[in-house]
């Protein structure tokens, strides 16, 4: 796996290979001896204590037993795996198909008392109608070479945002102007999305905002999709992977640039002038 351009998930790996190192010099071992009793070369032991590569279970039980310390290597491996999930590629997390991943996240949407979302590229997955969200499913599995299962897994998605229906949860939703005109499917489906937001953010529960393309001098610049559950765990969509933030210093950022993001929105009748805006350049 390469290098997370989260700080989150390469410090965890740090703390991992922090620990080995240690193993290594308390065992009075020299990088090349530890290699030769693990049976690879000096330079794998120099790639995992600088955290330029992942240790497998196999090499934290190989590395432990070379120093002497076979005991520690379980609570190691359980460390190790924590912070590779907080790196995760798309590719690994649709092995077992795009449905699959949309009834995994219905739990810890239950559990979850607020969301704060923010889109600049599409319609927030809360708040996506089955047409959209199968279109933009259909161009994943297209991309990712991948079964199209983009019905069912609409169906998924759909199902799983019932949550906003729900007592005790809170829904913070923002959303650029210019999502509202990409489009995804037919103008049948775009446009019964475009009608879905005005339902939808009327909704006691739902705070839907909309920042204008016309802001005329923006105090946060457009980025990448986050949403933030709670006040403890952010999860960022990249192209090629998702990456959780769970450092409170880096929640404690994108929190931040939420407000900012926030204050620049416009919500109830203006949010739906753009919303109707957006319908009408549909015909």
């Amino acid at each position: 796996m390469p290098i997370s351009p989260s700080s989150s998930a390469q410090a965890a790996r740090e703390v991992v290979a922090g620990r080995l190192r240690g193993i290594r010099k308390e065992a009075g071992l020299t990088v090349s001896e530890l290699a030769a009793r693990c049976g690879w070369h000096h330079s794998k032991t120099s790639r995992i204590e600088n955290a330029r590569t992942a240790p497998t279970a196999k090499d934290i039980r190989l590395w432990c037993e070379a120093a002497g310390v076979a005991d520690q290597a379980g609570g190691l491996i359980t460390q190790s795996l924590n912070a590779e999930s907080l790196y995760s590629e798309w590719r690994l997390q649709l092995r077992n198909g795009l449905k699959q991943l949309q009834d995994s996240w219905v739990q810890f949407f239950h559990e979850t008392r607020l969301f704060r979302v923010y889109s600049a590229t599409l319609v927030p997955g809360l708040l996506q109608t089955e047409g959209y969200v199968a279109a933009l499913f259909r161009r994943i599995a297209e991309f990712r070479e991948i079964p199209d299962e983009s019905e069912a897994a609409a169906a998924a998605r759909v199902e799983r945002s019932r949550v906003i229906h729900e007592p005790g949860h809170r829904f913070v939703l923002l959303v650029e102007e210019s999502a509202l005109y990409f489009r995804m499917g037919q103008e049948e489906a775009m446009a019964a999305q475009l009608g879905y937001l005005l339902t939808a953010g009327a909704l006691p529960s739902v705070s839907l905002g909309v920042i204008p393309a016309a802001t005329q001098e923006r105090t946060l610049w457009p980025m990448e999709t986050f949403h933030v559950y709670d006040d403890t765990y952010v999860s960022v969509e990249l192209l090629s992977a998702q990456v959780s933030i769970v450092q409170p210093d880096e929640v404690a950022l994108y929190l931040k640039a939420f407000e900012h993001l926030r204050s620049m929105a416009v919500y109830g009748p203006d949010a739906r002038a753009l919303v109707l805006k957006a319908i009408q350049a549909l015909g």
